[in-house]
């Protein structure tokens, strides 16, 4: 079978197809024959060699696509179903066929496209669950930036359909899909006193929660934004190759919290893991949450793919199709 194969780690030019021997599910596991894959910005950061893994490595955490084999133990009335699944170790979807962990696959509701089914099951459940852990009231306003990715775009519309006003923070040139994704406010923050103007849209006092995916400066600023005695902020992603300088004294002062809640969901036991991906599933198959799929790639095309994320032109999820 082919698969995208990473020998050394590099620009997205390392991502090569190569030849490679199809696998068999072991106990626990499936085969899926992968029609598409998700592309996600920690492919990019392992590819980089920003999060170092042992080579060769295939990408690709998330797949979407028929169930082939089962091994032992697995449920195997999946076998023939269509289905949306998390790779076994969390490698290894960039492939024309893929292992998977039996108890992360979920069958695509019938009333759902497949692409659709794949830009959710995942972006949808670590959306859902961060709003929980950081406990999002409707009576909240919440500021997210990277408002226009894969999961910028599925908090929007979460926060929104739990009742709290939204200011949707991106580049200048993704504010209309901000607002298309139903938030309230959408901000530049390309601008250097885009902070100023989310407290200018709070009337002076500030947001209640903040969720922060791009780091360095971006969160910085975006901190400031925050309501003094009681603002939460979720740092929860570093696109921007940097955490933030966090200054304790600062934080104890205004009387913030800051916590990880991408760690926090992560650290939910299987059972409530699963059931966020099968709640984020039903969600989109009434209509509540709509992923856009800004692009879809064959495997040999992995790099421009790669490409696309990395450069932040994307608005919302991007696939690999074989």
């Amino acid at each position: 079978m082919r698969a995208v194969v990473v020998n050394r780690f590099g620009e997205p030019d390392v991502l090569l197809v190569e030849d490679v021997v199809t696998p068999k599910p072991a106990s626990g596991q499936v085969l899926v024959d992968v029609r598409m894959a998700g592309v996600i910005y920690g492919d990019v950061i392992v590819r980089s060699g920003r999060y170092p893994v042992a080579l060769p490595w295939t990408p690709g955490i998330e797949v979407a696509g028929r169930v082939v084999a089962v091994g032992e133990g697995a449920d195997g009335s999946l076998l023939g179903k269509t289905v949306v699944a998390t790779t076994a170790g969390q490698a290894g979807g960039y492939a024309e066929r893929a292992l998977a962990t039996a108890a992360y696959t979920f069958p695509v509701p019938g009333e759902l496209e497949l692409d659709v089914a794949l830009a959710v099951f995942q972006a949808g459940a670590v959306a859902c669950g961060m709003l929980s852990v950081m406990r999002l009231s409707g009576d909240d306003t919440v500021l997210i930036t990277a408002a226009a990715g894969r999961i910028g775009s599925l908090l929007v519309q979460s926060a929104k359909s739990r009742g709290a006003t939204v200011i949707g923070a991106a580049s200048r040139e993704k504010l209309t899909a901000v607002k298309e994704f139903g938030a309230d406010h959408a901000i530049d923050y390309g601008a250097t006193d885009w902070a100023d103007q989310v407290r200018e849209v709070t009337g002076g006092r500030g947001v209640d929660l903040v969720l922060d995916a791009v780091g360095g400066q971006t969160a910085t600023r975006a901190l400031t934004a925050a309501a003094d005695g009681g603002g939460r902020i979720g740092l929860y992603g570093v696109a921007s190759g940097q955490w933030p300088a966090l200054d304790a004294q600062t934080i104890g002062r205004r009387g913030l919290t800051v916590s990880g809640p991408l760690g926090m969901v992560f650290r939910k036991s299987d059972a409530e893991q699963r059931d966020d991906a099968e709640q984020a599933l039903a969600a989109a198959a009434r209509g509540e949450l709509t992923p856009r799929i800004h692009a879809r790639f064959p495997l040999e095309r992995a790099a421009d793919a790669h490409r696309e994320l990395e450069g932040r032109r994307s608005v919302g999820a991007i696939v690999l199709t074989s």
